[in-house]
């Protein structure tokens, strides 16, 4: 996916994210920010340096996590990381003793000697990450980090990022998982076919495009439509999906009684405060998922 008039900076020991779905220039924008595909015009300086002149010093200070496995899964834990640490050029006791604080910040040390085939996929996501910091970057770019994943090692994982961050270390991600966004990133980015369509942190985003509550129904199959009129002067702003409605209020609790009491009978109600999916669905027309 191409990318058109992005326009952005990230701040040092910043989380920085690039929210939106599949397919729109989030990963097109990693690469070009770690010095893998080189833009075809505009200005791109990272740390300073031009990664089209000075590439390798780039990638020399960043950690990458990308968004496929590309461990060697027949070497052992310990020694996936031996070997990319000799990718930059590190002697063996420095490299030794990293691993041993790698190991255990991605609370894996007593798995160091096992195949990496015997991992989960939230232990092999942790050693992705703790593989990226084996050169101690000043950058840390992540692309779709949790993708995959079940809700407890999503939250094992972000507990890692969040001690980065905490550490000081700059995180630049990329997800379509709102919640994860709302989670880690001070600022983002809200992309959608190659563009920027809004820019800031998650509070003040879903302040500036979306009401405090949602209150989400439910019909029986064939009845949405019928209801619809009726539900747009409940709300200040209603959006009919396919499957439910979405109505937009900053009291939703009152909105729903409002509902209860108009002779409407959905099958589901849902009170609910706005979401980053929110936000876009009303910049965009259309959810993540899409």
């Amino acid at each position: 996916m191409a990318v058109d008039g992005v326009d952005f900076d990230v701040q040092p020991g910043e989380a920085f994210g690039f929210l939106g779905p599949n397919g729109a220039g989030k990963s097109s924008t990693m690469r070009m920010i770690g010095a893998v595909s080189p833009p075809t015009g505009g200005e791109l300086s990272v740390l300073g340096m031009d990664p089209q002149i000075d590439g390798a010093k780039i990638r020399a200070r960043l950690g990458v996590v990308p968004q496929e496995s590309n461990l060697d899964e027949e070497l052992p834990v310990d020694e996936n990381l031996i070997v990319y640490g000799r990718y930059f050029d590190l002697p063996r006791p420095v490299i030794k003793e990293r691993i041993a604080e790698l190991l255990d910040f991605a609370q894996l040390t007593e798995r160091a000697k096992d195949k990496v085939t015997a991992l989960s996929g939230g232990m092999k996501r942790r050693l992705i990450i703790a593989r990226a910091l084996i050169n101690q970057p000043e950058v840390i770019i992540l692309d779709e980090p949790t993708t995959g994943l079940d809700p407890q090692a999503r939250h094992a994982l972000w507990d890692r990022l969040y001690r980065l961050k905490q550490d000081g270390a700059t995180l630049i991600i990329t997800t379509h998982y709102m919640d994860e966004a709302e989670q880690l990133c001070d600022r983002l980015v809200v992309m959608d076919k190659g563009k920027i369509v809004a820019e800031g942190s998650p509070s003040s985003l879903i302040a500036q495009h979306s009401t405090r509550e949602v209150v989400e129904l439910r019909f029986p199959v064939g009845e949405q439509e019928a209801a619809v009129p009726a539900l747009e002067t409940m709300a200040e702003r209603a959006e009919v999906l396919p499957d439910r409605v979405l109505l937009y209020t900053h009291d939703g609790d009152k909105t729903a009684d409002t509902i209860h009491n108009s002779g409407l009978a959905p099958e589901q109600i849902v009170v609910r405060r706005s979401t980053l999916e929110d936000v876009f669905l009303h910049l965009t027309g259309r959810t993540l998922v899409d």
